[in-house]
């Protein structure tokens, strides 16, 4: 089977752990290039011990190297404002761009929920760890019955926070409420994000809050579980860490959350862990490792499919 190339922007942490990602699928892609702008960081340096091909002058350095012409993908794992630039750049050269920013140039993909609806787009949007940990959620409880509202809170060790993340907060929060509305199917979404100072770090823990109709409890915890399970397909370490929640709402609602006065409404809570497989990145950073587990899995499902489509 012939493998599709890819290029990876960024050699910091997410860069690194997925470029190894990448490394040990063996299945459908081949890392042909890390690119950074860091001549001496670790990211560059495993890079070349691995025998992969590198630069250190980012994108331009990039379009240079004779291994371009052969690269079908690029995954962006820089910053938001940074994709904004590449963005253009790649779309001109015809290249499937997958980001790893809250730039959220293109659709937001969310590999157990829409990646069959994109596979023919390109520039495809990871939204954000705490959207890749959380609109799954809230796309299950969707399907079973409409959610008026869902806000979720993504709790992660502060360690594993680099430069990208604590640059990108605004971001974050606007880029996840909105994937919660948009994929998850909330009729207003809300997110929030803390970042843990705590030692030893915290494994990354999401919580979900969402108001529904009551009646529905025994399809949600279905529905739930279904989707936790499609989920761990392609990041393993993502599980409930305990049952699902459900709490009678008092009071007279909102019309926009309760269009029926008369139905009882519940809080639904959900409760998440995120471990990561250690690949680079230690365990505790599982807001790291869904981001590249799920780049990944968007990447090879839409190169697959774009070979049996013919696109």
């Amino acid at each position: 089977m012939k493998k599709t190339k890819v290029a990876i922007i960024g050699s910091g942490n997410i860069g690194t752990d997925l470029m190894i990602k990448v490394q040990r699928s063996n299945r459908h892609l081949e890392m042909a290039v890390l690119v950074g702008v860091d001549p001496q960081s670790d990211g560059l340096a495993r890079a070349r011990k691995l025998g992969v091909a590198t630069t250190a002058e980012g994108i331009d350095g990039l379009r240079r190297m004779p291994e371009y012409a052969d690269i079908s993908v690029v995954f962006d794992a820089t910053s938001a404002g940074a994709h904004k630039g590449h963005s253009d750049i790649l779309a001109a050269d015809r290249k499937i761009a997958v980001d790893l920013t809250p730039a959220a140039i293109g659709p937001f993909v969310i590999p157990s929920v829409n990646i069959d609806e994109h596979v023919s787009v390109n520039n495809v949007n990871m939204v954000t760890c705490g959207g890749q940990a959380t609109v799954p959620i809230v796309a299950a409880l969707s399907r079973v019955a409409p959610v008026p509202y869902a806000e979720i809170v993504a709790s992660i060790a502060s360690l594993s926070a680099g430069p990208g993340t604590r640059a990108n907060i605004d971001e974050f929060t606007e880029t996840t409420a909105h994937a919660i509305e948009v994929v998850g199917g909330a009729k207003q979404g809300k997110a929030i994000i803390i970042l843990n100072p705590a030692e030893p770090p915290l494994i990354m823990r999401d919580t979900v809050f969402a108001l529904m109709e009551a009646g529905h409890e025994d399809a949600i915890r279905s529905s739930v579980q279904r989707m936790v399970e499609e989920v761990q397909k392609y990041v393993p370490g993502y599980r409930l860490k305990q049952a699902v929640q459900f709490d009678e709402v008092s009071g007279v609602m909102p019309r926009e959350f309760s269009p029926d006065m008369n139905k009882q409404m519940v809080k639904v809570t959900v409760f998440l862990e995120v471990e990561g497989a250690a690949h680079y990145l230690p365990a505790y950073a599982g807001n790291l490792d869904i981001m590249t587990s799920a780049a990944l899995r968007t990447a090879e499902s839409m190169t697959q499919r774009r070979e049996e489509l013919a696109i």
